[in-house]
């Protein structure tokens, strides 16, 4: 009964998500750009002006599909974006989003088969940052 009525309630929260077009990585271009630029650089490399006065370089963003065996960690990069994996960042940590959190849900799974209602901005930038990862 208590898993049938947790299905229930997340069938019943993906379809609250607004029905629209996923966003793609077009769509998150423009909010790497105003977001993440400044450390990560414009074209991902970790060489953005903010760099400079960093301790620690940021990450090079375009590899991290190399990092993880050559698959793109959907789950583990919306973690690190929405907030949740903060905690056990080294370095300095990253800025928080809220306005990113903001604004309309989408469905998004992160590769495991499950729909969550999740802000469509986090997806469109998610889907950008996966569309510059380096070719091995």
């Amino acid at each position: 009964m208590k898993k049938t009525l947790i299905s229930l309630c997340a069938v019943v929260a993906v379809a609250a998500c607004v029905e629209a077009e996923m966003p793609g990585p077009q769509d998150g271009k423009a909010l790497y750009v105003e977001n993440c630029a400044g450390c990560h650089g414009a074209s991902g490399l970790g060489d953005g002006l903010m760099a400079r006065a960093m301790s620690t370089a940021p990450k090079n963003l375009t590899l991290i599909q190399v990092r993880n065996g050559d698959v793109f960690p959907r789950a583990k990069v919306m973690s690190t974006i929405d907030g949740y994996a903060r905690s056990d960042m080294a370095g300095p940590g990253m800025p928080e989003f809220g306005a990113l959190l903001e604004g309309d849900l989408i469905p998004f799974d992160s590769g495991d088969g499950i729909q969550t209602p999740t802000p469509r901005k986090l997806v469109a930038l998610l889907e950008y940052i996966e569309s510059i990862q380096a070719e091995r």
